[in-house]
């Protein structure tokens, strides 16, 4: 198994270990986590979340990160398999799941060359598995060697599963005011009132908190994109755009309007093609528009997954 030479470097284990029992400790003082459902043993990870999902995770068992993308059909192949073998293996390892569409800084920081890609993080040390739809008994005693690894090195005994508890995800028959509620309502109606940055500042405020509030990251897309249109002359955008067609900030401008206009497509597209078009900053300025433009339609969107699916092609 890959990695596994540098994770017994004695220096870097016995640091490591000492974290693991730290975290193990305050998880028993504070009461723990408890059993999950076997549901849970399978995670969707994005970068803001990243370090309390996989690191923090990790002081307690091994995290088996799966790096996909729904344009690619290995990963189509290699991600049912995983997510079969987290429940089998009944809480010895953890499988994450990271769109690299969604999530390239991550995808750059591990340095993937191509995907499907599987890591591991054991005890906040990181190390690759394997590349590509491996058959099923090789990625089996992948993953034997990287429990065996996390038991002996680390005392990682896995995480204690529950197979009648509900998902954490469940809604329960009456679910209780949340805590970000009455300023998700202040948001709405500060947007309802064409007061954009009122309501970009209270999103944010939910992000802070809650990175992963899906209701804030909708919100806080709409209420920018919106603020940035509002005081846009539309004539004069698009001659700029047309004019200019080099010129990443003109496309940013229209692919914007074009958005608000309706023009879904249109503005995916102008924007997919300034990333072929550009590079460094003007491209990651380009790539990173579209990615907040995506949230605005939303991820089930076909016309969002037929974008990303051209942005892939254009980035690789």
């Amino acid at each position: 198994m890959s990695g596994v030479v540098d994770l017994a470097a004695v220096k870097a284990a016995g640091e490591a270990k000492a974290r693991a029992e730290q975290a193990r400790a305050e998880a028993s003082r504070t009461g723990g986590a408890g059993a999950v459902a076997p549901a849970a043993l399978v995670i969707d990870v994005d970068e803001a979340g990243f370090e309390r999902d996989v690191l923090q995770r990790s002081a307690e068992v091994p995290v088996v990160i799966d790096f996909w993308a729904e344009w690619c059909e290995p990963c189509k192949q290699l991600g049912p398999l995983l997510e079969r073998l987290a429940v089998e293996y009944n809480g010895r390892f953890l499988l994450a799941k990271v769109d690299v569409d969604a999530n390239q800084m991550l995808m750059q920081q591990f340095g993937i060359q191509g995907i499907p890609a599987v890591f591991a993080v054991v005890a906040g040390q990181a190390l690759p598995l394997f590349q590509g739809a491996a058959p099923e008994a090789q990625i089996r005693e992948t993953l034997d060697q990287l429990i065996q690894v996390g038991e002996e090195r680390f005392g990682l005994t896995g995480i204690a599963v529950d197979p009648d508890a509900a998902p954490a995800d469940a809604v329960p028959a009456e679910v209780p005011a949340g805590p970000y509620d009455a300023v998700l309502e202040a948001a709405a109606s500060a947007l309802d009132a064409n007061d954009f940055g009122g309501a970009v500042q209270a999103y944010r405020n939910v992000l802070a908190d809650d990175p992963g509030n899906p209701e804030a990251k909708l919100g806080l897309a709409q209420a920018e994109l919106l603020g940035r249109v509002q005081s846009m002359d539309p004539q004069a955008v698009r001659k700029e755009a047309a004019d200019n067609p080099g010129d990443v900030n003109a496309q940013l401008a229209a692919a914007d309007l074009d958005l608000v206009g309706g023009h879904v497509e249109d503005a995916f597209g102008r924007l997919v093609e300034a990333v072929r078009r550009t590079a460094g900053h003007d491209r990651d300025a380009a790539r990173l528009r579209l990615l907040e433009l995506f949230e605005v339609i939303g991820p089930e969107d076909p016309r969002v997954t037929a974008a990303r699916t051209s942005l892939a092609r254009v980035l690789f």
